[in-house]
């Protein structure tokens, strides 16, 4: 008997570690070029050995800042390169998984960064504000010299029209690539409605939340929100019901085959289909979506506090380079959250969802500490009502979802249970079919083609 119970917990345990390499570790299972695949690592350590050696000893070193501006950044770019060698791809594959390595080490950079800011003092925040452009030293929070939410009863199409601008545009695409993420009507409309609540809570500390009620209503969560999640969504139902037969490049033989189909390794290699809620759902998931939402919405919270407690312009490259950098992590870090939250073999978060969420947690410890007098108007009774408020509107979310499902919607694969891929005409005879799925008990698949598969280029499709 203990003889059993020792292989059964082997195997479990292999069971386990193979389920989080899926979302941790993912394999490239579509090498089409060999070469971008192998280690090079003693190539990687020459070449990065000898151009620090050029580098060393040709600049001009008489610059005290040009120096440790250059150090910084050959810092950065060297921690890049050991990212290469040593993190993890994470879920991702393509382009390549090199690149997701490089992304988690950047991340990672940023988490240490963030923890070096909380122990400077205001003025020396500042100063390494100012080193980096001096040009913060005129800049003014946008509260100050703007008016918001005035002569909301004056309504007319100039007005409305002009709120179309860049930010309007912002808007419609960031839901869209939100919608590309979270993969769910549900939550993807419960997060935009919730985080027009979290403004009116907020607004007695950012007095840029305050927005007429045709602005907020109409304009943001019906038209710009609601035309990103629709396109996000119709973006999603399209990979959802194609697949690719990837062949390796050298198999095509035509020029334009061979474009499309470097261009198309920029695309994913599968599309999973995600269910975050069912019937059969234990509390321990709804506690978990329920703990998504919250720091989503203190993700874009930090976003705000942090211009306007350090001072610096929306469209400056601290505020837009962050949000870039912030919404190219989300990627894998909501996908390994999913893969925790609805994959009962997988017992741990991924790494990259584990430094985003000391990251998101970190920027709101540094805004707390260097915004003292600005959270000290803080009213307790908001805060607690919009925890309240986010946690009653996610439960009816979730209940909605399971009543759709269970009236109107067929019976839906779980993460469990379903094959991922995606399907996608076949040209160019370019075509074999490739999938990253987080688990693979069964061979079924979603959409037209399902049949009997054909060779191409000497592989099953």
């Amino acid at each position: 008997m203990a003889l059993l119970g020792s292989r059964t917990l082997s195997k479990d345990d292999g069971r386990y570690r193979t389920h989080f390499r899926m979302i941790n570790e993912q394999q490239v299972e579509d090498i089409t070029i060999d070469f971008f695949y192998k280690p090079h690592t003693i190539t990687l350590l020459t070449c990065t050995v000898l151009s620090l050696m050029y580098f060393a000893f040709t600049r001009d070193d008489g610059n005290q800042d040009s120096n440790v501006r250059v150090g910084l950044i050959v810092i950065v770019s060297f921690f890049s390169v050991i990212s290469v060698l040593a993190f993890p791809n994470g879920p991702f594959t393509r382009p390549h998984p090199a690149i997701w390595r490089i992304v988690f080490g950047l991340s990672v950079l940023y988490f240490l960064f963030l923890v070096f800011i909380i122990f400077l003092n205001w003025e020396q925040v500042k100063g390494l504000m100012y080193w980096l452009d001096p040009n913060l030293r005129y800049a003014k929070r946008e509260a100050d010299i703007m008016e918001y939410a005035v002569n909301c009863h004056v309504i007319t199409w100039e007005r409305i029209l002009s709120h179309f601008d860049i930010f309007a545009f912002s808007h419609f695409w960031g839901w869209g690539m939100k919608a590309l993420l979270i993969r769910s009507y549900g939550l993807c409309w419960t997060i935009s409605i919730t985080w027009e609540l979290t403004e009116l809570f907020f607004m007695h500390l950012l007095p840029n939340f305050a927005e007429c009620w045709w602005d907020q209503v109409i304009l943001d969560i019906l038209l710009c929100n609601g035309g990103g999640i629709w396109l996000g969504m119709t973006v999603c139902r399209f990979l959802e019901m194609r697949t690719y037969h990837w062949a390796s490049i050298k198999h095509i033989h035509t020029t334009t085959g061979k474009i499309k189909r470097a261009v198309l390794q920029f695309t994913p290699a599968s599309w999973t289909y995600v269910r975050w809620f069912d019937p059969k759902s234990s509390f321990q998931r709804v506690a978990g979506v329920y703990l998504f939402m919250i720091i989503w919405q203190l993700t874009e919270l930090n976003t705000f506090f942090l211009k306007h407690i350090f001072v610096f312009p929306a469209c400056h490259a601290l505020s837009w380079g962050r949000i870039l950098f912030i919404g190219i992590i989300t990627a894998p870090t909501v996908r390994q959250y999913y893969a925790y939250l609805t994959d009962t073999q997988c017992k741990r978060v991924g790494t990259q969802c584990w430094v985003f969420g000391a990251i998101a947690f970190l920027e709101a410890l540094a805004c707390v500490k260097f915004g003292q007098d600005l959270f000290s108007k803080t009213q307790i009774l908001y805060v607690v009502l919009w925890l309240l408020c986010v946690a009653f509107i996610t439960f009816l979310c979730l209940y909605v979802m399971v009543w759709y499902a269970e009236t109107y919607g067929p019976r839906e694969k779980s993460l469990s249970e379903c094959e991922d891929s995606i399907y996608t005409e076949t040209g160019d005879n370019m075509s074999v079919k490739e999938s990253d799925s987080v688990t693979r008990p069964t061979t079924r698949r979603r959409g037209k083609g399902s049949g009997n598969n054909k060779p191409v280029n000497g592989v099953e499709k």
